[in-house]
This record gives C-alpha cells, sequence and structure tokens, in this order.
C-alpha cells in the first residue's frame, strides 16, 4: 500500500505541519476534518477516474498524478472558486484573492451569493454522467429492473439530453432565476463538448489523451464544489481550506490508481454502478439545494452508503462464483 499511498502521506504530513504553522493544534484539527469531509464527498469520484484512466495510456495515468494534483490542489480547491467569486461579484481576479487572503468573511458570503449557479453547473454536469451511464448499454448490470428499463429509454436518440432539458426547464421555472439557468445549461453544454471531443479522439486511436485529462479534471471539479462551499461552515481560513481539501483530492489520486493497478473494478463489479448511483444523488443534491440546505454529511453519508452496499454486494457475488469454479474443478477431477 505504500506504493500507493507512501508519497501522498509524506504531502499529507508536510500538510498538516504548515497547519500548525497557521494556526497550531487547531490548524492541525481542521486539516484533518477537511481532508475527511473531501475523501467522503469524492470517494465515488475516485472508482469513476479509476474506470476512466483504465482505458488511457501510460504517460497520460502519470500525467493524471503529476498535473492532475497540481490542477486539483491549486486550481480547483483554490483558483476556480475564486475565479466563480471574481465573475459573479464583479471584482477582479486579484482582488478578489486579496479579499479570500485578508477578508475571508467577505469572500465567505460573495461565495455563498454564487452557490446556486454552482450547484447548477455542477448538478447539472454530474447529472449527465450519471444519466449516461445509466441508459448505455452494460455487459454486467446490478439493480437489473432499473437498469433494463433505462437502457430501453436509452434506445430514443438523445434522451438522456431531453431528460436533463426538461430537468433544466423545471428548474428554471421555480428558480426564476436566468443566471441559475445559464450556469445548468453551460454544465450540460460542457459535459456535451468534453463527451463528443473525448469520442472523437478515441476513435482516431488517441486513446483518452488530453481530452480524457480535461474531463477527469472538470468532473472533480463538479464534485469539489459541495467540499469547497461546505468548508467554509468549518473554517474561513482560505489556506487550511485548501491544505484540508488538497490533502482529501491526494488521497483520492491515490484512490485511483490503486484501483486501476491492481484491478480492483475488476474484483469488484458492481463499484462503478455504486459510483455511478453515488453521482446520481449528489447531483439530485445540487440542484436540490438551489432551493433547500441540504448539509454536505447527508451528501458524503449516502455516497459512501451506496458505494458500501455494491461493495459487499460485490464481494459475496465474487465469492459465490469462485466458490462455484472450485466445486465444479473437484467434480471434474473425480
Amino acid at each position: 500500500m505504500w506504493k500507493y499511498f507512501g508519497f501522498t502521506t509524506l504531502l499529507a504530513l508536510v500538510g498538516i505541519g504548515a497547519g500548525f504553522f497557521i494556526d497550531g493544534w487547531a490548524g492541525i484539527y481542521l486539516i484533518t476534518i477537511l481532508a475527511l469531509l473531501e475523501v467522503s464527498l469524492s470517494f465515488d469520484n475516485a472508482v469513476v477516474n479509476a474506470k476512466i484512466l483504465a482505458d488511457m495510456d501510460k504517460i497520460w495515468q502519470r500525467r493524471f498524478l503529476t498535473w492532475g494534483i497540481i490542477i486539483a490542489v491549486f486550481g480547483m480547491r483554490f483558483l476556480f472558486p475564486i475565479l466563480i467569486v471574481a465573475i459573479v461579484a464583479h471584482w477582479g481576479v486579484v482582488e478578489t484573492i486579496k479579499i479570500a487572503l485578508y477578508h475571508p468573511e467577505q469572500y465567505h458570503q460573495a461565495l455563498l451569493h454564487s452557490e446556486k449557479m454552482i450547484y447548477a453547473f455542477g448538478g447539472a454536469f454530474l447529472w449527465m454522467v450519471f444519466s449516461d451511464f445509466l441508459i448505455g448499454e452494460k455487459h454486467i448490470r446490478w439493480i437489473k429492473p432499473v437498469e433494463r428499463y433505462a437502457e430501453k429509454l436509452g434506445s430514443i436518440k438523445s434522451s438522456s439530453l431531453m431528460v436533463a432539458m426538461l430537468i433544466g426547464i423545471i428548474i428554471t421555472y421555480y428558480s426564476k432565476s436566468y443566471q441559475i439557468a445559464i450556469a445548468y445549461f453551460l454544465g450540460i453544454l460542457s459535459y456535451s463538448i468534453l463527451h463528443s471531443l473525448n469520442h472523437y479522439f478515441s476513435t482516431l486511436s488517441v486513446k483518452n489523451g488530453l481530452m480524457g485529462l480535461i474531463y477527469l479534471e472538470v468532473l472533480d471539479a463538479s464534485f469539489s464544489f459541495d467540499g469547497v462551499i461546505g468548508a467554509f461552515a468549518i473554517t474561513s481560513n482560505i489556506f487550511i481550506i485548501m491544505l484540508g481539501l488538497g490533502i482529501g483530492a491526494l488521497y483520492v489520486r491515490s484512490l485511483t490508481i490503486w484501483m486501476v493497478e491492481e484491478g480492483v473494478l475488476e474484483e469488484f463489479p458492481y463499484l462503478e454502478h455504486g459510483a455511478h448511483y453515488a453521482i446520481g444523488t449528489l447531483a439530485t443534491i445540487m440542484l436540490l439545494k438551489i432551493f433547500f440546505e441540504i448539509g454536505e454529511m447527508v451528501t458524503g453519508t449516502l455516497g459512501l452508503l451506496l458505494l458500501g452496499i455494491a461493495f459487499i454486494h460485490s464481494y459475496i457475488v465474487t465469492h459465490r462464483r469462485k466458490r462455484a469454479r472450485l466445486q465444479q474443478g473437484k467434480g471434474g477431477k473425480e
């Protein structure tokens, strides 16, 4: 396990040490809580990333670990929220960074002001990820009645997009906000563009290279929104937030590589299904957050519960198959 989590653990210790210099023992405690929050919210992200990464060339897998870590920690957990706040609040990027560093409460309020648009974009993107998986043809089905019916629906061209558009119209009607509507349909557009380009480059034998990496980073961003906004309920210190969520993101990356190289998804065939159902749950909660207050603990718990059920079911089925093969082997020898 050191091969996969050793370097991440060393970086985590460095980050925790930095937290001690920032805010003493309180800094260590807050960073630990934020890291656990990030992992609980993004564990399903690791499973989906592993499925995508398994089809990528080795060089792009390495770039996912190097470039991807930099983008995940500094880009998605620090710069991306700042960019969103700058656009919504009509501030300059440099001004927004100064406010985040020296007036975190003001930055927090600006982030809260834009949270509904963030939830609309992230919820739409993740809903497309879930619905495309659900209606797609599968070699293995988990919840068979649901997935058979969904696959029949998938035979209708653009059915996933039509459902997403209908949801967007309902959200627009009840929110009565053109900003939320724009954010939601931008989420759908972003997914459609990335998905189409990824498919196009894959057919040209450029196996999920740059486009695959971009898709993974946008997917990671969609997962990180909930954690970034929820982190301010724990602390307003932007450095503590970045360190805590960054450490969590590092462990999610390591989990992804571990799953790819150890063939975890082959050993536990329903994990991918559980992860996508967790993504569907997260997308639904993010869209509901436009209208209602729902705690991050609810989101994380539901996601881990679905993954736990998928893991246990996979283990039971795999164990039964192995036992059946052993019995057949014994019968053949007799």
